[in-house]
């Protein structure tokens, strides 16, 4: 069984060569798979694919780095390998990442241009944010507009990805001074599907690592990359307002990255020595553990956990944070981006606020110490896990092969 390992990740990454190319041949029918950017979810995605869906793959992908040169620079990068790859072999089928600029790869190989494409979003650039010392373009938003057009299904980890996606094209298109394609979206919609990157739930064995009175001393997971779109410094001020509300915890930074010094580590640190000192306080905090670990090791962590805390300014499917609700963890995340659909309303805090989300996790905790609850019920996350997710790309498969068509 696959488990998502996100700090594993980075390692495979550094191993990566360029570009990569992978020969799997199983049986029909042949798809041709495309990823531009090999990091988190894409990597785990291709991975998963190749492994679990019978079918004569070929695949192509660039390592996760250099992320404007790959968005509009894969066509050159694999204006070598793409023929060697389509020698005596015609696809069935494309599927590439809306990170793919397939319309021109279709262009540029005319043996394409008639191919049927799926192009998969694991995000979109109509809502990703910019970070300070990027320059903001909006040449990613359109690679992948005419990629859309270009394609023959779109197909969305969520319904966030898929609505703002849709609606940054209408924002877009109101702001064309003139020559305005007639009703752009209404092309588009009637392509789109909800199909999730499929999450291995662990193992039972792993689920009784460490079991220990949460309600009196919960431990509070980050498992999110330590990067500027998840928002780390919303972690630093959850601390001290759970202070300030005198609940004591432990909190596990665990995250690709979190082997890095960073800002929000250290005054962590740095609250965790004051709070020690101080024999007034009512509350106690400890950092029981942070790094990057062995798989086993991170998964005994996500398991033992009482609370996963998101902060992320975007989010399209969040599987770190399903990962560890479907292992029993209570979310605690925003009321937006991916989590309305995913999460109750007791699990969702005003965006931007704090002191909620401080105040979500003293309410449930009430409701430990009254008996109330033990865990996180994963029961209405079903259909965003495997087997759920499995079983619908196996019918993705079924429904392109060549006899379906």
């Amino acid at each position: 069984m696959l488990f998502l390992d996100r700090h594993n990740f980075q390692h495979a990454i550094s191993f990566i060569s360029f570009p990569v190319v992978r020969d799997i041949r199983l049986s029909h029918p042949r798809i041709l798979l495309l990823s531009a950017y090999r990091s988190d979810s894409h990597a785990y995605w291709v991975d998963w694919l190749t492994a679990s869906l019978e079918a004569d793959w070929r695949v192509l992908e660039l390592p996760g780095r250099h992320f404007r040169w790959r968005i509009r620079g894969n066509p050159l990068s694999w204006l070598d390998a793409l023929p060697e790859q389509l020698e005596g072999w015609q696809p069935d089928r494309i599927l590439a990442t809306s990170m793919v600029d397939l319309s021109t790869l279709r262009g540029l190989f005319p043996k394409l241009a008639a191919v049927p494409t799926s192009l998969y979003f694991h995000e979109n650039q109509f809502a990703y944010p910019v970070s300070q010392g990027q320059h903001a373009s909006i040449d990613p938003q359109m690679v992948q507009l005419y990629s859309a057009l270009s394609a023959d299904e779109l197909l969305f980890n969520s319904i966030f990805n898929r609505d703002s996606f849709l609606n940054g094209i209408d924002a877009l298109m109101r702001k064309l001074p003139d020559a305005k394609p007639q009703a752009l979206v209404a092309r588009l919609k009637p392509k789109c599907r909800w199909l999730p990157v499929p999450v291995e739930t662990m193992s039972g064995s792993v689920l009784a690592v460490g079991q220990h009175n949460q309600a009196e001393r919960p431990l509070i997971l980050w498992n999110h990359r330590w990067e500027y779109d998840k928002y780390p410094e919303a972690l630093r001020q959850l601390v001290e307002a759970l202070l300030e509300r005198g609940i004591s915890f432990d909190l596990a930074l665990l995250g690709a990255g979190a082997d890095r010094p960073h800002a929000v580590k250290t005054r962590l640190q740095q609250v965790q020595e004051a709070v020690g000192d101080a024999d007034t306080r009512k509350a106690g905090f400890r950092i029981a553990v942070s790094g990057f670990l062995p798989k086993s090791e991170y998964q005994g962590w996500v398991s033992r956990a009482s609370f996963v805390f998101g902060a992320a300014r975007h989010e399209f499917q969040g599987l770190a944070l399903l990962e560890a609700a479907a292992a029993g963890a209570i979310p605690v995340v925003p009321d937006d981006l991916c989590y309305p659909e995913q999460y109750p309303t007791s699990c969702l805090y005003p965006v931007g606020d704090i002191e909620a989300a401080a105040g979500r996790i003293q309410e449930w905790l009430h409701r430990m110490k009254a008996g109330e609850v033990t865990r996180f019920e994963s029961d209405g996350l079903a259909e965003w896990l495997a087997p759920a997710t499995a079983q619908q790309w196996r019918d993705w498969l079924e429904r392109i092969s060549p006899a379906s068509t």
